[in-house]
């Protein structure tokens, strides 16, 4: 079982004025690789508040042991995207390899995907990963580093093996 909490980050959104699309298109995305390997500890919408989002995650990470949160929105340049900031004062451990991926292949589509600061990294047991705000975008991304994730998630565990071969949750290796 993966426990997985999912945190739009969106002013609009979290007053209500749009809806979350994000959201429910990661936690579609991890349903279809993860099906009943996947429980989501928690999802919510936050506004675009670095102190709301960093308390966020750490409380996600310390008090609910998620395994993996992922964020979408505020990974851009505009003056309220703080996601990155946030993030980076909660986590522990940088894994640039991960928002690379990411970047190197919404690049592929668009030349506005280098305009992403999107950052992962560990918090103790805990991998955070910040995604894009728009659905597409978050599929992209996920299609890129859902194959990483179990193993990421194995190693944070301590239960890797030598075998670093691509499965899913539950697929014995």
């Amino acid at each position: 079982m993966v426990r997985v909490g999912i945190l739009t980050i969106s002013d609009r959104s979290s007053w209500g004025e749009r809806d979350d699309l994000s959201g429910p298109a990661i936690r579609e995305a991890l349903q279809q690789a993860w099906g009943d390997e996947l429980e989501v500890c928690r999802y919510e919408i936050v506004p675009d508040e670095r102190t709301i989002v960093q308390a966020t995650l750490q409380a996600w990470a310390d008090d609910l042991s998620c395994d993996l949160i992922l964020t979408t929105g505020g990974t851009g340049l505009a003056p309220r995207d703080v996601t990155p900031e946030a993030t980076q004062a909660v986590i522990r451990k940088e894994i640039p390899g991960i928002a690379e991926a990411i970047r190197a292949a919404a690049i592929a589509q668009t030349p506005h995907g280098m305009l992403s600061r999107a950052l992962a990294g560990v918090r103790d047991r805990t991998l955070i990963v910040n995604l894009p705000g728009s659905p597409r975008a978050v599929r992209e991304a996920l299609a890129v580093i859902l194959p990483a994730l179990p193993h990421a998630i194995d190693l944070l565990h301590g239960r890797s093996t030598d075998d670093h071969s691509v499965r899913g949750p539950g697929q014995s290796r």
